[in-house]
């Protein structure tokens, strides 16, 4: 009888979900997709995620869309062949985490994201399992030093997005500009960032951000996604001050790690990218470019790509 119950409960939650108008979908890293000869660092991530609109109890708010993720990280020294210490310019670090958060888009096409992150830092997260059976499946060369990756290290996690629409009457049409910022506070990161950034559109004239697949506003309540087509590129150029990571300082927990690295605090960052829409479906390109993070004679700054894929339910 128990497991009836709970088997209706959970039925009926399904329901309850798939009445919302929703959205499901995939983002996969790598730096492989800005080079075919590049792999380094941040070397691949993989996101999944459902998002639903919400109800709004504010007018001065267009929407409100509560996301779940869950996604890995992995981050490799410049050499895969690191089976020596001295080659490790950079921890080996996997990241598992799993992310609730709420996203608001107002009226003025201001954005407020807040999320939460809980995972892990260490094996735990599964990144060399994962590695290893993605370059034997591709026939790359074996990766060699995650015995000197960094140790089992609790993540808990809080983000904060905020963008700002500027010269509102001035550019809206075809290119329109916003300010933004992000702050990240937790176990793993701590950092904080800011920079401008610019929508082109390359088809028509732009949408409106509570609208855009920029930060996922594409949900409709009356799902009606036939016909609709948006395609823009965006540019975004950061400063970011980084106070903790723990992919490269090891745990704050402890010094157990074999392999870390003193941060360069300061660095310039910058993301650029094609967004299209077509009916139920988002696409995405985006290329990144990540400042030198950290203080050895050999590290440099690096480059690496992102596909996502949804669908509107």
């Amino acid at each position: 009888m128990k497991n009836s119950l709970i088997a209706i409960a959970l039925l009926c939650c399904a329901i309850a979900c798939a009445q919302r108008p929703a959205e499901i979908g995939i983002i996969s890293d790598n730096d492989l997709y800005s080079s075919p000869i590049n792999d380094q660092y941040y070397t691949n991530g993989l996101e999944f995620f459902y998002r639903y609109l919400g109800k709004r109890s504010d007018e001065k708010v267009a929407k409100k869309i509560t996301e779940f993720r869950i996604g890995q990280y992995i981050y490799n020294p410049q050499s895969v062949r690191a089976g020596d210490i001295n080659v490790n310019d950079r921890p080996f670090a996997g990241y598992l985490f799993a992310e609730a958060g709420i996203n608001t888009f107002y009226t003025n096409e201001s954005v407020l994201k807040v999320n939460f992150q809980a995972g892990v830092v260490g094996p735990e997260s599964y990144a060399e399992e994962f590695q290893e059976g993605l370059h034997n499946l591709f026939g790359y060369p074996t990766v060699k030093g995650w015995q000197y990756q960094i140790v089992t290290t609790p993540a808990a996690q809080l983000q904060a997005v905020y963008s700002h629409k500027i010269f509102r009457e001035t550019y809206k049409e075809k290119i329109d500009f916003h300010l933004q910022g992000e702050i990240n506070a937790g176990t793993i990161w701590t950092s904080v960032s800011a920079g401008p950034m610019a929508r082109i559109s390359l088809r028509g004239l732009l949408v409106p951000m509570y609208e855009s697949a920029l930060h996922g506003a594409t949900l409709s309540r009356d799902k009606d996604y036939k016909n609709k087509r948006d395609l823009f590129l965006y540019l975004n150029p950061t400063v970011q001050y980084m106070n903790h990571d723990a992919t490269i300082e090891g745990s704050p927990f402890n010094d157990d790690s074999l392999v870390t690295f003193p941060l360069i605090p300061f660095r310039f960052n910058a993301d650029a990218g094609i967004k299209y829409r077509r009916d139920h479906w988002n696409f995405s390109y985006s290329l990144h470019y990540r400042g030198k993070e950290l203080s050895n004679n050999v590290i440099t700054g690096f480059y690496y790509g992102s596909l996502q894929l949804g669908y509107m339910l």
